[in-house]
């Protein structure tokens, strides 16, 4: 019938005409539908943009072409009902390729009417939008986008003006930096973000003025928040227009620069500072010299100790300021050069002043980089210290080492030949009763005690002066601890000469103390008031209780102090007057000793004197132990009968090892002698000794690597090892400690503290 219908419609040689229009159209697919939506005509450009050859689609119901949701709302049904309704049906929408790829559609339905009106079929014409659609998306998607961004920059303060500066548009970075909403904002004049002397200058409108002539502002300066706070502005103002150059309005962006100025202001007051501060040190001097070399600023402390002002250094090489034969050298430059190379230098050495004097320098170099990473150093800053006095401490602390090794030394040397000669005393002592021979072996044992006390006092020097003295306190009772110490130095004061008094407290006085180093301060005191006092003398000691500290006091009838003496006493090497008949002398340490043993107890010592000739006082306070519960009495001792012992003595000196062994097999003990370490190690393997006396200074194994090798033989278990050396300071205690040794004695051996150890 369609087909009838369409020849009768193309007839008198218009069919042929009409199929080579529609052929020729390529844009559009054009098509014919039957009354029920079948397709009945196809041309290229339906085949272009749907995808279907005329025989695969002709005779089938054009809802092919719409995707499955429009056939859910019987889309093709209402575009053919609209279209008889209406006379058309324009659409647009998503359309279907035979490959099963959408596309937009433009889509024309028009029915066509038989001379009775009877819907005869449908003409659908499409043309493929998706390109178009696609621009307008995107262009739609822009102007979102752009609108969301400028909306949502918290940031930057972006809105609009019209040509009068009144605000038409508002986004939240405005709401966030000014404090208004839109609703606040828009509709009223920019000027409200100006202080008013601005707005009384009609600094607003010349901004806008400046802007429609320039096309573009920018302008720093205080704005003002809807609280009435300030903020430092950066404001971008630019001209909107249009095509023909027709002024439309103004786009303004303001950012918040509040904490960036106020860096801004807090790097100028650093650098300010850093300038005063700079200028104002005196203790260094500071420079800056460029990559040559030469200075090119100078501080006051530059001139305090170089003795150049700023006008005699500027623009002069730093050489100047070094030694000539630094400079023929070329320490200079080698110096710069290092610096360049490391990026800091630092050196001591000699530098020059002004005035030729030299001084030794700590100086400091620090390369100042360029801009960017491969650009040359700007130059350098240098910082030029002082250190004249630390090295001539340096120098005092080394020689004082050096001393204190000498001392050492000196004291080992000293013991060595002492250690025979007191136990030749004490074997002989044990042969003879003669009153001439025994008068011989007294003195030989008091000159032996003198050169002893000489030695210790060299060794106490050197723990003076490096601050080694150690104490071991205990509780201890003061009128017993100077009881027994005067007893033990009575005989010498009454050798001398002189009359010795003792007034003790009435009451036991609770001290804690060093028991050996404590006996050591009254021992000191009495020894110089027997030796500066002339004979015959008196001395007299006297202890009481002043409530938090006990004093005591020793009071000689001696040639006294004068005043410059007392003031130097308690230095060490400081003596009194040394007349040329006095026998005895010594180092002159003993009241060093005594303030040093006083303080480390808390204490303090004191000394008076009414002169010359006046005698002299020492007074010596310590403080009271504050705990009022009563000490345990001691255990009564137990009487510990001696027995013979297998010892071993090994010392490299012949005459100690002898006289040693002599005097222990005296005693009863059986004793082996051993030259060296090896020899030691053979003999304690063999005899297996209970004790043996080991010295510390043997050639080849010293005596702790020798302490140690018996200590790892099983069978030696339980040897007792005995440290006879003459070193004698804290340091050598500790090590023969840490050797394994459980007693130290020190030459000359004391014949009453060997027995007491070995029995």
């Amino acid at each position: 019938m369609l087909a009838l219908t369409m020849r009768a419609l193309l007839s008198d040689g218009h069919d042929e005409l009409f199929r080579r229009f529609m052929d020729s159209v390529h844009d559009y697919a054009i098509f014919l539908l039957t009354p029920e939506g079948l397709i009945a005509s196809w041309n290229v450009g339906a085949e272009r943009i749907k995808g279907y050859h005329a025989d695969e689609i002709i005779g089938r119901h054009f809802s092919v072409f719409y995707p499955q949701e429009a056939l859910e709302r019987d889309v093709p049904a209402q575009a053919l009902c609209t279209a008889v309704q209406q006379g058309q049906w324009r659409d647009e929408g998503w359309r279907l390729r035979k490959d099963g790829s959408r596309f937009w559609a433009h889509v024309l339905i028009s029915p066509l009417l038989g001379p009775t009106g009877e819907v005869l079929g449908f003409s659908k014409v499409t043309r493929d939008m998706t390109e178009k659609r696609e621009g307008e998306q995107r262009l739609v998607e822009g102007e979102r986008n752009l609108r969301l961004l400028v909306e949502t920059v918290q940031d930057y303060a972006i809105f609009s003006l019209d040509c009068h500066g009144v605000i038409t548009s508002w986004n939240r970075g405005a709401q966030r930096i000014k404090g208004y909403t839109a609703q606040e904002a828009v509709g009223r004049h920019f000027s409200m973000f100006y202080e008013p002397p601005d707005v009384a200058r009609g600094w607003p409108q010349e901004e806008l003025e400046r802007t429609a002539e320039q096309g573009r502002f920018e302008d720093e300066g205080w704005r003002v928040r809807k609280d009435g706070s300030r903020f430092w502005a950066n404001v971008v103002i630019t001209a909107i227009k249009d095509e023909h150059g027709r002024l439309l309005g103004f786009s303004k962006v303001t950012r918040d620069l509040t904490e960036r100025r106020r860096h801004e202001e807090q790097l100028r007051e650093r650098e300010e500072s850093l300038r005063l501060l700079v200028e104002g040190v005196r203790d260094h001097a500071m420079f800056l010299l460029d990559a040559k070399g030469r200075i090119k600023a100078w501080n006051a402390g530059g001139q305090r100790l170089l003795g150049y002002d700023s006008a005699q250094v500027l623009e002069h090489d730093v050489s100047m300021f070094y030694p000539e034969e630094d400079r023929l050298a070329g320490k200079p430059q080698a110096e710069l050069a290092s610096a360049q190379s490391a990026g800091h230098l630092l050196v001591e050495g000699w530098r020059q002043r002004a005035d030729g004097t030299r001084f030794w320098a700590e100086v400091t170099t620090t390369r100042l980089e360029g801009d960017g990473e491969s650009a040359a150093p700007r130059g350098f800053i240098r910082i030029v210290r002082d250190l004249t006095e630390r090295r001539r401490a340096e120098t005092l602390e080394m020689e004082g080492r050096r001393l204190s090794e000498f001392i050492a030394v000196l004291s080992h040397e000293l013991r060595n030949p002492l250690a025979p000669i007191r136990n030749a005393v004490a074997i002989l002592g044990r042969f003879t009763d003669e009153p001439q021979a025994r008068w011989c072996l007294d003195l030989l044992g008091r000159q032996i005690g003198h050169m002893t006390r000489l030695v210790d006092d060299l060794l106490d020097v050197s723990r003076i002066t490096s601050g080694k003295i150690r104490l071991e306190p205990v509780a201890l009772e003061l009128n017993t601890l100077v009881r027994m110490a005067v007893d033990a130095a009575s005989a010498m004061v009454k050798q001398h000469g002189h009359s010795l008094t003792v007034r003790l407290a009435p009451m036991p006085i609770q001290i804690m103390g060093d028991t050996t180093r404590l006996t050591q301060v009254v021992a000191n005191l009495l020894t110089n008031a027997t030796k500066y006092t002339p004979p015959p003398g008196r001395i007299d000691v006297s202890v009481r209780d002043d409530g938090d500290v006990a004093t005591m006091q020793v009071n000689d009838t001696g040639i006294g102090m004068s005043e410059s003496l007392l003031q130097r006493a308690f230095k060490p090497f400081v003596q009194g007057v040394r007349a040329l008949d006095r026998s005895e002398g010594g180092l002159g340490v003993g009241l060093a000793l005594v303030k040093n043993i006083v303080e480390l107890h808390g204490g303090s010592v004191s000394a008076a004197s009414a002169g010359t000739g006046k005698g002299t006082t020492i007074t010596v306070t310590l403080p009271i132990r504050k705990q009022a519960a009563t000490e345990p009495s001691a255990a009564a001792q137990t009487v510990v009968v001696p027995s013979p012992r297998r010892v071993l003595v090994v010392d490299d000196h012949h005459d100690v090892a002898e006289s040693l062994a002599m005097l222990l097999r005296m005693s009863g003990h059986d004793v082996q002698v051993a030259q060296d370490g090896p020899m030691a190690l053979g003999m304690a393997a063999a005899l297996r000794p209970d004790i043996v006396l080991l010295d510390i200074g043997l050639p080849g194994m010293d005596g702790y690597e020798l302490a140690r090798r018996i200590r790892e033989l099983p069978e030696l278990g339980a040897v007792q090892l005995i440290a006879v050396t003459g070193h004698g300071r804290e340091a050598d205690r500790q090590a023969a400690a840490a050797a394994g040794f459980h007693a130290f004695i020190t030459k000359p051996v004391d014949p009453e503290e060997l027995a007491r150890l070995v029995n």
